[in-house]
């Protein structure tokens, strides 16, 4: 249960969603989306993070159809909008639904922003022009990966929420974070027992994101090697980036990562339609093995 009065922490719980599919901009599929929101809040989710690019206007419209659950994007970039539309997207939607968005943004990747430099200096500048504009600290997050950016989190923003990370990461950037601001990391999970399967599943999703450098360097600064982030990744980087197997396995990892220290889990299932077709059935699973 979440209310949206409480601090951060609170008002997300121990676990939610991440999808990208939930934000898709067709308008046949509006219905389908508020539906799956609705229900993501009756099944005890804290909160529906958006994955992809998005913003706050893709958030409204799932607030709307929702009556306490909190939406969050996952990530904005901080080369998509400039801050002061950023800020007053903000407040329209603070509005209209108090207490209902937060804000995540990211500095993206370099092959798929433009013009991509000083990614910090960057977040860092965003961050001094959206004090400025009245949105306040504890309202946004942001996809920190590496020291720096970690503790920016917690001294400019209410927490992290890394992206495809392991409890390894997520106890290191407690340590550097604090008690304090939130940690939200990501975890993909494969609803598959079969290890074959599962694993083919799981590269198949994962080769797009070993092909940009914030995440294989991350990998590397976690001890993995070269050869664990080349061909799709390594049995090794599989294991550690997923959870697959029956429901004990699977419930397993995702409490590896409370107990390194994370206080809210972002749970993203990956099938073979991941970011088509909306997993229902899984994120239903996956409330009851939680549960």
């Amino acid at each position: 249960m979440s209310d949206t009065t409480g601090p951060l922490k609170q008002r997300i719980g121990r676990y939610g969603v991440w999808d990208v599919a939930l934000r898709a901009e067709e308008p046949e599929r509006r219905a389908e989306q508020d539906e799956a929101a609705a229900e993501l809040e009756e099944l005890g989710y804290g909160a529906i993070w958006l994955g992809g690019n998005s913003t706050a206007a893709n958030a409204a419209p799932l607030i709307g159809a929702t009556g306490r659950i909190t939406v969050g994007t996952s990530i904005q970039s901080v080369w998509q909008r400039d801050a002061a539309e950023t800020a007053a997207d903000f407040a329209e939607l603070e509005s209209a639904h108090p207490g209902r968005f937060v804000l995540g943004l990211g500095v993206s990747h370099g092959p798929m922003v433009e013009g991509y430099q000083r990614p910090y200096s960057a977040m860092v500048g965003y961050l001094d022009e959206l004090d400025k504009a009245g949105l306040p600290a504890d309202r946004r997050v942001l996809a920190a990966l590496g020291p720096k950016m970690l503790k920016l989190s917690g001294d400019r923003a209410a927490g992290a929420i890394p992206y495809l990370v392991t409890p390894e990461h997520t106890a290191k950037a407690r340590e550097i974070l604090g008690e304090q601001p939130l940690l939200a990391p990501e975890f993909k999970v494969v609803l598959e027992a079969d290890p074959t399967r599962a694993r083919a599943i799981a590269r198949a999703y994962l080769s797009r994101y070993l092909k940009l450098p914030n995440y294989t360097n991350n990998f590397l600064r976690l001890g993995f090697t070269e050869s664990d982030v080349a061909d799709g990744g390594s049995d090794q980087l599989i294991d550690a980036v997923f959870g697959w197997g029956d429901d004990a396995r699977i419930r397993d990892r995702v409490n590896a990562f409370h107990e390194a220290g994370a206080d809210h889990v972002a749970l993203q299932v990956v099938t073979e339609t991941t970011g088509g077709t909306l997993p229902r059935e899984e994120w239903r699973r996956l409330a009851a093995l939680l549960g």
